[in-house]
């Protein structure tokens, strides 16, 4: 019987070699991040402060591992209670650069500066708080969660009252939307309020998005409805919680204000109602804040803001180094192609990969037509404004490499010509970045250690048949997480949904004999080991559309239960929450799912 086994496992091999070809383009360029523990309890019978997870995805730090006391029993003794206390800057910036000459949030062509004075424009009331991060109420800002029930915070947070200390700001910057140069972009509906310095030594900076028009608000309207926000908060929280590098959401306000939102551009337009996020970053500078510069000739502005975004984000890099721009250029190929792998591990398909949409800090931004993949599929399109499909979720690793392309078009200005052939020799290394992590990624989701000749072939196998039999991404593999060695030799996927949908592949057997001899020659190797292991980098629950789309309806009626019942689960991804079973947050997607489309009005 091992005799013929093997010889099966060798003709599998040989037999799919055009497989492992095709995956390889497939996720081509691929690359991950390296996966943290996660110290969590296996099964929460709510999603309340008792339950327990990894608080380790913080955008920019990590925690130390031994952290394992729930974010949610913070000692709040030393927290701000009076918001008449909380300060924010905007010197480092205003002290940093020109700001526009021209006043007013009237749409105009702007030159030598990098950001325009704007004012919010106060969201008509009355205001309600839909929703709120006490993790980064609390964790980041410092703030007494009990602030956010004052009228106080609901004018701040929506943009009728400045902070202490705050000079709105909207940010000038350009950008390649689907493959072309569209000139100047800029905030048009979100203003900068200032940097805030929390008892972390850490510094954020605050913004507002969709308060209102600035001078780069073209023909919009500066504000955002109800569906794109709460899409916005729960998703940009629920990147955080899934480790991957994201801005943070504090606050969603919701008003009264009509708004008219022609939704799939089809001459529909429709009243919808206004609602501001309260969103944080360690910085919002994009490869588009760099391309306005350098296509306007403003080469010396360059230089000032990529020596303001290296001096105060890169410390590994010296002000004085000659090759700084170049070390600078190398770190964000890099971490260009370590965040689209993150992206990758969890299904996730950003939707809009425009140069405007790609942070200097390789963090995720600007959550618009975004989508977890459900069942497999490399074609996966997020955005049905994408009508040629370039940012599909098998097209992201690609993009980045054309995103990073244009960023060094805008540093070519000042980079020698040497420095400019070493930063092509430096592009070309991208792809061979992005596979080796990719290839750790999902090595790690497949529960291997070390590493042997045969596991690319392992992992490249296991796509096909997923792609073949369009099984659910996310519980495929959170499914073989929770399945026993036993269960796996007896091919017993009762109430396994997605694993059972992979098994009916013809090649499911033999991948599977070949997995578990991989698996038993681990060194030290326990099934108990294992299924710990994969839980901790295999998410139960992530925000799927129709999950995103059940709580904005409700939200739209001013129930906004679910939104901040999703808000809680998403909160602990990798735990079994009794609340989300009940929900079918991990059954299989009903029916009406399928019908739904996401675009870029927003």
């Amino acid at each position: 019987m091992k005799i013929h086994s093997s010889i099966r496992a060798n003709r599998l091999r040989s037999t799919l070699v055009m497989w492992i070809i095709y995956i390889d383009l497939v996720f081509a360029l691929s690359a991950a991040w390296s996966f943290t523990p996660v110290y969590a309890e296996d099964f929460c019978q709510s999603t309340d402060s008792h339950c327990r997870s990894h608080d380790d995805a913080a955008s920019n730090s990590r925690p130390s591992s031994h952290m394992v006391k729930s974010r949610w029993n913070m000692n709040v003794s030393n927290l701000i209670q009076d918001l008449d206390q909380f300060r924010v800057s905007c010197k480092k910036l205003t002290e940093a650069f020109p700001i526009d000459q021209v006043d007013g949030n009237f749409v105009r062509t702007v030159k030598n500066c990098v950001f325009s004075k704007s004012f919010p424009t106060p969201l008509r009331g009355p205001l309600r708080l839909a929703a709120v991060s006490k993790d980064v109420i609390e964790g980041i800002l410092d703030l007494d969660l009990t602030v956010t029930q004052s009228e106080d915070f609901l004018h701040y947070a929506s943009g009728s009252r400045m902070l202490l200390g705050s000079v709105p700001l909207a940010h000038r910057y350009g950008g390649h939307q689907f493959g072309y140069w569209a000139g100047q972009l800029g905030d048009g509906r979100a203003h900068f309020l200032g940097q805030y310095s929390n008892r972390k030594g850490e510094i954020w900076d605050l913004q507002l998005k969709g308060s209102g028009k600035t001078p780069y608000s073209r023909s919009g309207d500066g504000r955002a409805v109800i569906r794109s926000s709460v899409r916005e908060f729960l998703c940009s929280e629920a990147m955080h919680f899934l480790g991957v590098p994201t801005s943070r959401a504090a606050s969603l306000i919701v008003s009264e204000e009509p708004v008219l939102r022609d939704q799939f551009y089809n001459g529909n337009v429709k009243k919808e109602r206004g609602a501001v996020v309260l969103r944080l970053a360690k910085s919002w500078f994009r490869i588009g804040s760099l391309e306005i510069l350098a296509q306007s000739g403003e080469i010396d502005l360059l230089r000032k803001l990529l020596d303001f975004v290296t001096n105060e984000h890169f410390p590994s890099i010296h002000s004085g180094d000659s090759e700084k721009y170049l070390v600078f250029f190398s770190t964000l190929v890099n971490e260009t192609a370590h965040l689209i792998a993150q992206w990758m591990s969890v299904g996730f398909a950003h939707g809009v990969c425009n140069t405007d949409n790609f942070s200097l800090l390789s963090i995720t931004i600007d959550y618009g037509p975004f989508g977890f993949m459900e069942s497999y599929n490399p074609n996966f399109i997020p955005n049905t404004s994408d009508d040629e499909g370039r940012y599909s979720i098998g097209a992201q690793a690609n993009v980045g490499l054309f995103n990073l392309e244009k960023l060094l078009g805008a540093l070519s200005p000042v980079l020698t010509q040497k420095q400019q052939k070493e930063a092509k020799t430096i592009l070309k290394g991208y792809g061979t970045v992005y596979q080796t992590r990719i290839h750790q990624i999902f090595k790690a989701k497949l529960g291997l250690l070390g590493e042997e000749e045969g596991d690319s072939s392992l992992i490249a196998i296991f796509f096909k048949m997923m792609e073949d039999t369009q099984p659910d991404f996310t519980m495929t593999f959170r499914q073989l997480s929770e399945v026993s060695d036993l269960q796996l030799h007896n091919r017993n996927f009762t109430e396994m949904w997605a694993l059972d949908d992979l098994s009916l592949h013809s090649h499911f057997s033999d991948w599977l004999n070949m997995y578990l001899l991989r698996l038993s020659r681990q060194k030290n190797y326990t099934d108990l080991d294992r299924q710990a292991r994969m839980k901790q980098v295999n998410p139960r629950y992530v925000l799927r559309n129709w999950m995103a789309e059940s709580a904005i309806r409700k939200a739209e009626m001013n129930d906004f239960t679910e939104v901040e019942m999703l808000h809680r689960i998403l909160s602990f991804p990798f735990v079994t929450q009794e609340t989300a079973e009940e929900a079918g947050y991990a059954a299989r997607p009903p029916l009406w799912a399928q019908r739904l489309k996401v675009s870029c009005s927003s």
